[in-house]
Parts: structure tokens; C-alpha cells; sequence
């Protein structure tokens, strides 16, 4: 076991649990990266052979669909080889059964290692043990971390704003259970976005210390009044124990982003969601369907950000091999 660090010893990324620590440039990197992998509808999708020879282990303990799938198409799509496992990780984030599939998975040449677990900390766990050519990269870490998301969320806002230094963004909804909510922080913040809001309810709301710098709003219409992007979350039931939240249609009632609300941000603003929605809970149809809608958007974007990171690790990998 050696103490966890992101980086190798050359400042390269290595792993990707976290948002946390990485440099606006760093995060630009990939976003450059991420965009020469991006196609237009129709298009066929780009490819290369980065990961020829290259094994990647998708291991979810949580359903997904957008992130497993955009990981494994990203994979193939630099020409890896991919193995999807669906198993239960043991609850505890030391012992014998995690570290038992790694090493055999790593005993059969798997390479990078995608792991979604509803424990925290289980990612850097096994990062800590895997061998020095071995990477593991984050799907989604309990309500802490979701760092391609991150990455993606930044990446549609790029495309359909320029700079962020003179953005409104807006998050909403269920930010206290939310691991998109966080990694979404840790990104604005690493890119200087102009202002960050975080609008919920207050049993939805992040403790007072969390997320600084982050201005909070308890109602959406001053939440959103004047925003350039509006992120709207789920519901996160999954993740809670006891919060005070209304039933579906009262939340919708107060915290739902319909057509007329919209009109309170700027008339150019897009409008996010992570995905899965709820709708007619936390975003009305016709506004998740309509022209600010970037949501699809977030979704290819999706591939191209985890072909990115996929590429960056194995050619870090290959540079360390190359000079230790």
C-alpha cells in the first residue's frame, strides 16, 4: 500500500476520484482533449487507437445507464478492450473481498479500473493498493464525488458560453446528496466561474460550512432570476434518511423549473440536468425538451470527457514506462 496521490511523481494524473486539487489548466486540458472528440448529430463517431492493448474494468455496485455506457463506448471507441462486472463490493471500505476481485481482475491484465460505489472512499481505497501502472478513475462516489460529470457539465457550458468568468450558474434541487452537485462546485470553482448559486430547499441544502463561496438561495424564481446556466438535480430518495421535502407535486409546485419560470433567467440560458430526471418534479417536459435544453447535449459530451480521461491516464502510464 502506498499513500494515495492522484498524481504520479511527475505531477500526471494517474487516478480520477476527485475534482478536488486539480488546476484550472489541468481541467482545461482535458476539456481541449474532450472537444477533439466530439461529433456533431449524424456524425460518425471519432476514434483512434490510444488504448490498443488496454483492458478497462467497469465495476458498478450502483444502476447506471449514461455512465457505464459512455465509459464502455469510450473505451472501445480508443480501442480498448472492456470487461463490465455488476457486483456488490463489501459495504466496508477496507477488506478482503474488494481487494480480492482487484487483484484478480489486475492478474488478468485489466488496466483501469471504473468504479461506482455507493461507499465512501472506496475508490481511493483500491487506488492505494493497485499496482503503479494500474489506474482508477471514479463513476460516481456516494453523494462525495462525481468527477467526469464534473468535467462534462463544464465542458457543455464552454460549448455554448465562452468564458466562465462571466457566467451565473445556477444549481438546483437536491444539492445535499448530490455527488454531481459537489464535483460541479469543484469545477466552477477551479475555472472561476462568476457566480455559483446554489438554490434548494432547506432540508436539500449543504451544511453551512460546505461549499464556500457558493451563494445560497431558498426559492427558485431568486435563485434562477438572471442566470446564464440553470443545473437542475433529482431527487437523490436513495440517499437519504430523513429529509423534510414536500410530495412530488408540491415540490414540483415550488422548486420545479417550468416555461414560466425560465423567463426570470437571461433569455439566452441553457438549462442542465445530470440525468436521470424526474419529470414533472424537478423540470416540466417542455422546458427538459425544449430549446435551452442542453441536456442530450451533456450526454455526448459525456463520451467524448471519458474518452479524454481514458486517453490521458494510459498515455501518462505510457510516459512513466517510458521514463521512470
Amino acid at each position: 500500500m502506498h499513500p494515495f496521490s492522484q498524481f504520479d511523481r511527475h505531477n500526471r494524473l494517474q487516478h480520477l476520484i476527485t475534482l478536488e486539487g486539480l488546476s484550472s489548466d489541468q481541467i482545461c486540458d482535458l476539456l481541449d482533449r474532450a472537444e477533439h472528440y466530439v461529433r456533431g448529430p449524424g456524425q460518425i463517431p471519432a476514434r483512434s487507437q490510444a488504448l490498443d492493448g488496454i483492458t478497462v474494468g467497469n465495476i458498478f455496485t450502483e444502476p447506471s445507464t449514461r455512465t457505464r455506457s459512455s465509459f464502455e463506448l469510450a473505451a472501445r471507441r480508443l480501442g480498448g478492450e472492456v470487461i463490465n462486472l455488476e457486483i456488490m463490493l463489501s459495504s466496508r471500505v477496507k477488506g478482503e473481498t474488494i481487494l480480492d476481485t482487484i487483484y484478480t481482475l489486475q492478474a488478468m491484465a485489466v488496466d483501469v479500473f471504473v468504479i461506482r460505489d455507493a461507499e465512501p472512499g472506496v475508490g481511493q481505497f483500491v487506488a492505494t493498493h493497485v499496482d503503479d501502472h494500474v489506474s482508477v478513475l471514479s463513476a460516481g462516489e456516494a453523494h462525495l464525488s462525481h468527477p467526469t460529470q464534473g468535467l462534462l457539465d463544464a465542458l457543455t457550458i464552454r460549448q455554448h458560453k465562452g468564458s466562465f468568468a462571466d457566467q451565473v450558474v445556477a444549481v438546483v434541487g437536491d444539492i445535499r446528496h448530490s455527488r454531481v452537485a459537489r464535483s460541479a462546485y469543484q469545477v466552477f470553482r477551479a475555472l472561476n466561474v462568476g457566480e455559483l448559486r446554489i438554490v434548494a430547499p432547506d432540508g436539500l441544502m449543504p451544511d453551512a460550512g460546505e461549499m464556500p463561496g457558493a451563494v445560497r438561495f431558498d426559492t427558485l424564481e431568486k435563485g434562477i432570476a438572471g442566470a446564464d446556466v440553470i443545473m437542475m438535480l433529482r431527487i437523490q430518495k436513495e440517499r437519504m434518511q430523513d429529509a423534510a421535502i414536500p410530495e412530488q407535486s408540491d415540490y414540483f409546485a415550488r422548486w420545479g423549473l417550468t416555461k414560466n419560470r425560465l423567463k426570470l433567467a437571461k433569455p439566452n440560458a441553457i438549462v442542465m440536468h445530470p440525468g436521470p430526471m424526474n419529470r414533472d418534479v424537478e423540470i416540466a417536459s417542455e422546458v427538459a425538451d425544449g430549446p435551452q435544453s442542453v441536456i442530450l447535449k451533456q450526454v455526448a459530451n459525456g463520451v467524448a470527457i471519458r474518452m479524454a480521461v481514458l486517453e490521458t491516464v494510459v498515455a501518462n502510464r505510457k510516459a512513466r514506462q517510458s521514463s521512470p
